[in-house]
């Protein structure tokens, strides 16, 4: 996690910590902060991340090149194939904490709600079970019966309802 993203996880978590619109905010933190565009819900995007933003979330070169020269991505199993040639499973998990390709709750197999990080087949089976999801709402609701708040906001970044 970079300094900007873990800054606004504290400003989020930690209320009244955060600087005051007077105070100056370093220059080095303002040049490396990501473009709103390039984040979805916390997540970098695979499709448009930089390559210094995919080193960050610990891209090798190589795979870096490899992701980058394979856009554009339609879903997560195209990226985790890419990434598969040249990361083993768990490091791609590490990776996917923090850089994602958003899952369509509706229409996603199995195997890409799997991807998500943590999930296993319990909760892949549950994300399917409520589909249709009309909204974000009723995918809160569903699989809060299952985890905590948490853990229901930190899985709801990784997907979306069109």
């Amino acid at each position: 996690m970079n300094r900007v993203h873990a800054f606004l996880v504290l400003a989020i978590l930690l209320p009244g910590c955060a600087p005051d619109a007077t105070e100056e905010v370093p220059a080095e933190t303002v040049e490396s902060a990501v473009e709103p565009a390039q984040i979805q819900e916390g997540l970098l995007d695979p499709n448009i991340a930089d390559p210094d933003q995919l080193a960050d979330v610990g891209l090798a070169a190589d795979a870096i090149a490899a992701l980058i020269e394979g856009r554009p991505y339609e879903n997560m199993l195209q990226v985790d194939a890419t990434l598969g040639e040249l990361m083993e499973a768990e490091a791609r998990e590490a990776v996917y904490a923090h850089m994602f390709l958003r899952l369509d709750l509706n229409t996603a197999s199995a195997e890409e709600i799997m991807l998500i990080p943590g999930v296993g087949n319990r909760m892949a089976h549950e994300f399917d079970e409520y589909r249709p999801y009309a909204e974000i709402i009723e995918f809160r609701r569903e699989i809060g019966k299952y985890v905590d708040d948490a853990e229901v906001a930190r899985l709801e970044q990784y997907v979306r309802i069109p």
